[in-house]
């Protein structure tokens, strides 16, 4: 049988069985047939919920709850002021400084120019007035204006500020009824859609969508941070613009970007809405917030930490110290803890504990669950009031004396000038282990595998001791020459 034969047998074939409905072939009638028909699965894969084939119906609804915010600013700001352009510079990531100089305020020529006004975005929150923005849009502000969906430009006049987390309350001054828009119920998930609007370079009622690429993201540039990481194109002037879920439901506070020249490229950050109504409601109600305290100074557990501790995970807030009088100390808490849990809330890092103590108020009981030597423990503490001010240290002078293995010459801080208590660090092996950790000039070592110290032998006695139990590191409790407390886990090495 020649090829051509073989074909039209073949084709005959095919036509018959689609004649007969296909039982034997494809499944498909012959005007159901594509163009390239392929076996299909028996069970076919269910389609996930489509997006909305459009944002109007959304944007239409809550456009009209989003306003302009214009501010003149202080004529006395100088070149030296960090200004309403964000945080302290220094402590923000290299790779955000350069948008923090240039978002949301200042002007094209950001800090280091003369400002006399700038721009940011808001949303009214009730129909009184009430308008929520961001703390670095209004800072420093002589007067305030909003302008309104409709045009219209009001006075409006700051209720409070909270620079922690970046957020400010307004007060439209003129008295009326406006359009508003309501916070979220729940978060949104990676992966929902989201809606920014807002005001970028002045153009107003500008709307941009994506979807949450990220959550819980730490950018350096508050003790909360939190942040919604979106993709929806965000620009200078969108500060403090609400971020909608699809239901037109407020998620997130814009407040930030991620870029080396202060355009988007797709990664920009929003304060989550359950941290924003909770200070605009003690803003709202006290015109400041006020957070609860516990008095305990903390750091992550470390795979390495949680080796020097004997832990099966690396995980909770490692107590680095809890300072005398506070309500942790007096609830018993101490030095080498690691609290996993806040009222059964999980403790996963020191971030972690910080917010959820932040977010209640002074006089608030709670409960702590915390591994003490490995053993699980609780704790009932009484907050008090988070103060303004941290203890600094004085540093003396450098007397070297006393080498041992991990780097480092120590001698008795009391014969130095850096304290009465612990083994003072004179010098440090740029090339040793101790100095790969952190350890620095100054520092004063406390306690060594959870055994105070006071005297260069004590040090060698407990590396000796960390050995002989097999450790692979050695926990150390550190005091820098600011007086911060926190645990290094050096790692073990022999000399010679």
């Amino acid at each position: 049988m020649t090829l051509t034969v073989r074909r039209r047998v073949i084709a005959s074939a095919a036509a018959a069985a689609l004649v007969a409905g296909g039982a034997a072939g494809f499944g498909l009638t012959e005007a159901a047939m594509p163009a390239h028909a392929q076996a299909l699965p028996k069970t076919p894969i269910e389609a996930p919920e489509h997006p909305p084939g459009s944002f109007a119906n959304v944007v239409d609804k809550v456009k009209p709850g989003v306003v302009a915010v214009k501010v003149k600013l202080d004529n006395n700001l100088d070149d030296d002021d960090d200004g309403p352009g964000g945080p302290n510079l220094q402590q923000v990531p290299p790779q955000l400084r350069e948008f923090f100089r240039r978002f949301g305020q200042g002007g094209p020529g950001g800090r280091g120019m003369p400002q006399r006004g700038g721009v940011g975005s808001g949303f009214i929150i009730s129909a009184d007035g009430y308008v929520v923005t961001n703390n670095h849009v209004v800072d420093k502000a002589k007067t305030v204006q909003v302008t309104l969906d409709d045009s219209r430009t009001l006075d409006a006049k700051v209720i409070g500020k909270d620079p922690k987390t970046d957020i400010a309350l307004l007060k439209i001054t003129e008295s009326g009824s406006y359009p508003y828009v309501q916070f979220g119920k729940g978060a949104p998930r990676v992966g929902d859609w989201v809606v920014a609007i807002g005001n970028p370079f002045g153009l107003g009622g500008t709307v941009t969508a994506g979807i949450v690429s990220a959550r819980g993201r730490d950018i350096g540039a508050g003790p909360y941070d939190d942040f919604l990481q979106i993709d929806a194109p965000i620009n200078k002037g969108n500060s403090g613009g609400p971020t909608f879920n699809v239901n037109g439901e407020v998620v997130g506070v814009n407040t930030a970007i991620a870029s080396p020249s202060g355009g988007s490229v797709g990664l920009a950050f929003a304060i989550p809405a359950e941290t924003v109504q909770t200070v605009v409601d003690q803003l709202r109600a006290d015109g400041k917030v006020v957070r609860g305290y516990l008095g305990v100074q903390v750091q992550p557990v470390t795979k390495e930490i949680a080796e020097g501790l004997g832990l099966d995970k690396a995980k909770g807030a490692l107590v680095n110290d809890a300072e005398s009088g506070t309500p942790a100390a007096k609830a018993g808490l101490k030095s080498g803890d690691v609290i996993e849990s806040v009222n059964g809330v999980p403790v996963n890092n020191a971030r972690d504990l910080s917010r959820l103590i932040a977010g209640l108020k002074p006089g608030t009981e709670v409960k702590l669950a915390y591994l003490r030597g490995g053993k699980s423990e609780t704790a009932t503490v009484q907050l008090g009031t988070l103060p303004g001010d941290s203890k600094m240290a004085s540093r003396g002078d450098d007397t070297p004396s006393g080498r041992v293995r991990l780097g480092l010459d120590l001698a008795p801080a009391s014969e130095t000038g850096l304290g009465d208590e612990g083994v003072a660090v004179m010098d440090v092996d740029p090339t040793g282990p101790a100095a790969a950790k952190g350890i620095s000039q100054g520092d004063v070592i406390l306690d060594v595998g959870g055994t105070s110290v006071s005297k260069p032998s004590d040090v060698q006695a407990q590396i000796r001791a960390a050995e002989s139990n097999g450790r692979k590191a050695v926990l150390m409790r550190v005091k820098s020459a600011r007086g911060q407390i926190r645990f290094v886990a050096v790692p073990l090495t022999k000399e010679g």
